[in-house]
């Protein structure tokens, strides 16, 4: 269970995000929407333990990010909005160095990055420099990165922007997959098609602030669909 309890995170005057109450159950698909300037990352962030927030605390695993960032990395896959690749490292490169940051098993660790790399559609630029791969190829490639540790929790922002639509077809099958094995997912995203195919609960947040969380199921029930319920409150 994730807990953000009363979490607040100012920027000088400017509150970014605005007593936040959150439980996100175990094992669900979450999305967490709002518009542009919301709050959304930057409340990812502090569940990553990136930012320290103003007031209030969140637990993962009953564990206070706060006081146990390490241990919380170790467990979590985190995709910000801006990923990050080491250019002069080849795509497979890449993933051993994520690998072995992970300490994954070297009885198993090469047979995982094969795996990813067909999953992702990569497996003939593996061994090409990441400063030769487009946009979408390196979002792909920080995809498998995250997942290569089988962790209990993905926390992805956009992680569907600049995937061609066979990729993105690819990586929701494979998130519902992981979902239906216990793994948490919780992302944000504006394409909000393929959040309301994909995930079991929502919350939208509005200038910081939280204005519902509820199943989809009865997002749908209410509202008919989930783009009517997201700018209802936005």
């Amino acid at each position: 269970m994730i807990n953000i309890s009363h979490l607040t995170r100012k920027f000088n005057e400017n509150i970014a995000v605005d007593d936040l109450c959150l439980e996100i159950p175990d094992g669900s698909m979450f999305g967490f929407l709002g518009a542009n300037g919301a709050g959304k990352t930057t409340t990812l962030k502090m569940m990553m333990g990136l930012l320290q927030p103003t007031s209030g605390a969140i637990t993962i695993d009953g564990l206070n990010v706060a006081a146990n960032p390490i241990l919380i990395k170790s467990k979590v896959g985190y995709l910000p909005d801006e990923v990050f690749i080491y250019d002069y490292l080849t795509g497979k490169q890449f993933l051993n160095f994520v690998a072995d940051v992970y300490n994954v098993d070297s009885k198993i660790k090469e047979e995982k990055i094969n795996d990813l790399l067909g999953s992702f559609g990569l497996k003939d630029a593996a061994d090409e420099y990441t400063a030769n791969y487009s946009f979408g190829m390196k979002k792909k490639l920080a995809l498998a990165g995250i997942v290569i540790h089988n962790p209990s929790l993905l926390i992805l922002d956009e992680p569907f922007n600049g995937l061609d639509p066979q990729a993105t077809k690819d990586f929701r099958n494979m998130l519902k997959k992981m979902s239906d094995k216990g793994t948490t997912v919780i992302f944000s995203s504006h394409v909000l098609e393929v959040v309301e195919k994909l995930v079991t609960h929502v919350a939208i947040i509005n200038h910081g602030k939280l204005k519902i969380c509820d199943s989809i199921n009865n997002i749908m029930k209410n509202y008919e669909s989930l783009e009517k319920a997201f700018f209802s409150f936005t």
